[in-house]
């Protein structure tokens, strides 16, 4: 098969990292049969050196014809002057906007090579951890109504969190998707005692939950679920939140796997469509440098293979490859504890690519 993948390395680490991601995944292609054709694109900081423009308009053509996008990172302290809208990350905000990407899907895992690297006692943590985090990526307060006023009291700002019925039925569906493939059971997260967008959400992820019968529901308001989510972790499967809670949250659930540059992610449209990239950011401090890991690029090409494009042999291919690097004692600089092989970015990709 063939398939075209439209490829934005973005800023700081991304280029790094995006090449040994496509290393695995050209890897993949040979091992099974497969031919991905990548075209890269701009987004980001480098965008704006080249064009002026976060988010040109080819990159937004280029992406809507692909089957699929993998982006490395965006941003950097290099353009923190520019204006708001302006700044690398609006990038983001615009793509998934122009993609119709309103599903956010992070999982939070342990590998058990990399357990010691969590914060959490390893009582809390005995039996593995493996949470997902659904996040509405479209809506709520990024994308509402913002501005500036006068008030008594000054300048004043604000921004409007709001949701519709149809937004909060499409993510709680996509939640109940996959509890149904994982565990069967959903934990919904809102502010509800306080906010009536949280009320409307509560409701209606109520109502979808009735059409998923063998799923169990729960409810919690955003504070409990982040006290739980560091006391008792496991008790978690899917949870399903807002844009901004669950920018946070999942944020949280990364940090407590103690591997945040382990850790992919998946934005999802309406049908198989997606764009893929690790929840860590640009580290503009080691870019270049050959220290930056790439694991969590390349287990985002798993997801890729495997929610958009259907291939769960390839995906469990890549996601095997990596745990068989860790479980040879490789580490990269954000995971080497002095007793193991440290290696650099290129080296891990390379070895990674070896275990196709």
């Amino acid at each position: 098969m063939e398939y075209k993948i439209a490829v934005i390395p973005g800023d700081g680490i991304g280029p790094d990292i995006i090449e040994q991601a496509l290393l695995v995944l050209h890897k993949v292609g040979d091992r099974f049969g497969h031919t991905f054709t990548c075209q890269t694109v701009l987004a980001g900081g480098a965008a704006i050196d080249a064009t002026g423009n976060c988010l040109p308009q080819e990159t937004i053509d280029v992406c809507k014809a692909a089957d699929a996008v993998l982006l490395g990172a965006v941003g950097g302290p290099k353009w923190d002057g520019l204006p708001g809208d302006q700044r690398p990350e609006r990038a983001l905000l615009g793509i998934r906007k122009e993609l119709g990407l309103f599903a956010n899907l992070r999982p939070a895992m342990i590998f058990p090579e990399l357990a010691d690297a969590s914060p959490l006692k390893a009582e809390i943590l005995e039996g593995g951890l493996d949470i997902l985090v659904v996040r509405e990526l479209t809506g709520g307060i990024y994308f509402g109504e913002r501005g500036t006023r006068e008030t008594d009291m000054g300048p004043a700002a604000y921004d409007v969190e709001m949701y519709s019925e149809g937004e909060v039925r499409r993510i709680a569906k996509v939640a109940f998707d996959m509890a149904m493939k994982r565990n069967k059971h959903v934990t919904s997260v809102d502010k509800a005692n306080v906010l009536d967008s949280s009320r409307l959400w509560r409701r209606v992820v109520t109502e979808v939950s009735k059409d998923y019968p063998e799923v169990k529901l729960d409810h919690l308001y955003v504070d409990n679920a982040a006290m739980q989510l560091v006391r008792n972790p496991r008790q978690f499967d899917v949870i399903v939140t807002s844009n901004i809670f669950g920018d946070i949250l999942s944020d949280e659930a990364s940090q407590i796997t103690g591997s945040i540059g382990m850790l992919p992610s998946a934005s999802l449209a309406t049908g198989n469509f997606g764009m893929y990239e690790p929840i860590h950011g640009s580290a503009p401090d080691i870019a270049g440098q050959d220290k930056a890991n790439p694991a969590a690029t390349i287990l985002s090409v798993g997801m890729l293979l495997r929610y958009t494009l259907g291939l769960s042999a390839e995906a469990d291919a890549v996601e095997n490859a990596v745990r068989a690097v860790l479980a040879d004692n490789i580490r990269t600089p954000d995971l080497y504890t002095g007793s193991e092989t440290l290696v650099g970015t290129a080296e891990m990709g390379r070895r990674i690519a070896e275990k196709i």
